[in-house]
C-alpha cells in the first residue's frame, strides 16, 4: 500500500501532465487557457520544488541547498531572456527586450518579493501568536549578501558603458561559481523538517537521492518547458487589452517566469520558515545578478552578434534604476535583518516607478535609492567587515561584542523572539 504522503507528490507530478500534452502534440489554446494549463504546472513544480529543497538539506548545507532551490526556480526567467538576447544577434531590435526582461525581473523580485515574503510572515505570527515586527536571517546569509554587493558594485560600470561586455559575462559567471563554491563549504546543520519535506527526509540514503533527484529534473524540466508559452500566452492576452509590448516584456512575461520562486518563498512565509523563504529570493538575486546578467552578451554573441551586447538610452535608465535598487537591498539586509518600515519602503519606491516614467523623474528616483543605500550602509557600516570576511571564511561569524546592531539581532534570534527555522 502506498504510503498516504506519497499521493501529495503524485497529484503535483499529475496537475503538470496536461501542459506536457499541449507541448508534445503542439497545440495552442485560447490564452485564457493556456495561462490556466501552464500557470497549474507551474504552481505543482513549486510545491515540489519547495519540499525538495527542504529533505536536501539532509545531506547539504541550507545555503547550498536554497541555491539548487533558486537556481531551478528561476530556470523559466533564463529561459526567456536568454531567448531574446539570443535572438537579438540576428535580429537586433529584439536587444532591448533581454535588457528589459532582465531589469524587470530584477526590480520585481526585489521591490515586491521581499516585501511579500515579511507581509505573509507577518500573517504567518497573527495566526500563531507571535507578532513580526522585523524578519531576521541567519548569520550564514552573509556569503548571498557578500557576493550581491560584489556584483552590485561591478554592475554600476554597465550604464557607464552603455553596455555589458563578453568579459563582463566572464567575469560574473565566474562570480557565480565562486559563489556555489563558497556555500559548498558551509557547515551542514541537523535541519527541522515538516509535512512531506520530513518524510522525504526520513526516507534511506538511496530512496531519498533517487526521489529528490527526480523532482529536482522533473521540476526543471517541466519549468523549461512552460516558461515560453506561459509567457506568450500572458503576452498575448496583454496586446488584446492594448497594452504597450515594451512593457509587457518588462513586467508581464517577468511576473509568469517569477511565479515559481514567489510562490515557493510564499509557502515557506507562511510556514513561518523566515530564514529560507528570503533565503530563497536572495540566492535568486544573486544568481539574477551574476549568472543572467552575465550570460546576456555571451548569447548575444553566440546568436551571430558583436561581442558586446549594447544599451540604448531607454536601457540604460531602466539599467540605473535596478542597479541603484539592488545596492539599496544590500544595504538593508546587511545587519541581517528587515523591519516593517523598510519592507514598506522597498515597495513604495517599486510602486511609484509605474506612474513616474519620465526619464528625469526615473533619474531622480534612482538618486534617492543610491542616497538611501549610502546612508544603510553608515548606518551599518559595523556589519560590512563581517561580509568581506564571508566571502572566503566558513562556519559561524559572530560579533564582537562592539559591534552592536549584529549582537541584538543574534540575541533575538537566540531568544525566539524573531521568526526562525
Amino acid at each position: 500500500m502506498i504510503e498516504r504522503w506519497w499521493w501529495k507528490i503524485g497529484v503535483a507530478v499529475v496537475l503538470a501532465l496536461p501542459a506536457v500534452g499541449l507541448r508534445a502534440l503542439g497545440l495552442q489554446p485560447p490564452p485564457l487557457a493556456s495561462v490556466l494549463v501552464y500557470g497549474g504546472a507551474v504552481v505543482a513544480s513549486s510545491f515540489l520544488l519547495c519540499w525538495a529543497a527542504e529533505a536536501v538539506q539532509q545531506d547539504i548545507s541550507a545555503s547550498l541547498a536554497t541555491a539548487i532551490l533558486a537556481l531551478i526556480s528561476i530556470l523559466p526567467e533564463y529561459a526567456v531572456d536568454l531567448f531574446f538576447a539570443f535572438s537579438s544577434g540576428r535580429h537586433p531590435q529584439l536587444t532591448r527586450y533581454a535588457a528589459a526582461n532582465m531589469t524587470g525581473s530584477n526590480r520585481l523580485l526585489l521591490g515586491l518579493g521581499w516585501p511579500l515574503v515579511l507581509l505573509l510572515l507577518m500573517v504567518w505570527g497573527r495566526r500563531n501568536g507571535r507578532p513580526v515586527t522585523e524578519l531576521a536571517i541567519k548569520p550564514s546569509r552573509r556569503v548571498e549578501l557578500a557576493f550581491l554587493g560584489l556584483a552590485s558594485l561591478y554592475a554600476i560600470t554597465f550604464p557607464l558603458r552603455r553596455g555589458i561586455h563578453w568579459t563582463d559575462g566572464v567575469v560574473l559567471i565566474g562570480l557565480y561559481a565562486l559563489y556555489v563554491w563558497r556555500l559548498a563549504k558551509e557547515e551542514r546543520s541537523e535541519p527541522v523538517l515538516m509535512g512531506v519535506a520530513s518524510r522525504l527526509g526520513a526516507l534511506s540514503w538511496s530512496r531519498r537521492r533517487l526521489t529528490l533527484t527526480f523532482i529536482f529534473v522533473w521540476s526543471a524540466f517541466i519549468v523549461v518547458l512552460v516558461a515560453k508559452p506561459f509567457a506568450n500566452a500572458l503576452l498575448d492576452g496583454g496586446r488584446a487589452l492594448g497594452l504597450d509590448e515594451f512593457l509587457l516584456v518588462q513586467w508581464v512575461a517577468p511576473l509568469a517566469t517569477e511565479a515559481p520562486e514567489f510562490l515557493v518563498a510564499g509557502l515557506l512565509a507562511l510556514r513561518g520558515e523566515a530564514d529560507t523563504a528570503l533565503g530563497t529570493l536572495l540566492s535568486s538575486k544573486v544568481n539574477q545578478w551574476t549568472l543572467l546578467v552575465g550570460g546576456l552578451p555571451l548569447a548575444h554573441w553566440l546568436g551571430g552578434g558583436q561581442g558586446r551586447l549594447p544599451f540604448d538610452p531607454r536601457q540604460v535608465e531602466e539599467f540605473w534604476l535596478t542597479a541603484a535598487q539592488t545596492l539599496m537591498g544590500f544595504a538593508m539586509l546587511s545587519k541581517l535583518s528587515m523591519k516593517r518600515w523598510e519592507g514598506a519602503a522597498l515597495l513604495v519606491l517599486f510602486a511609484v516607478q509605474f506612474p513616474f516614467t519620465a526619464p528625469a523623474t526615473r533619474m531622480i528616483l534612482s538618486g534617492l535609492y543610491f542616497l538611501l543605500a549610502g546612508g544603510l550602509l553608515w548606518a551599518h557600516r559595523q556589519e560590512l567587515p563581517l561580509l568581506a570576511r564571508a566571502l572566503w571564511r566558513s562556519g559561524p561569524m559572530a560579533l564582537p561584542s562592539a559591534f552592536g546592531p549584529g549582537k541584538a539581532v543574534a540575541k533575538k534570534l537566540a531568544a525566539g523572539s524573531l521568526p526562525r527555522r
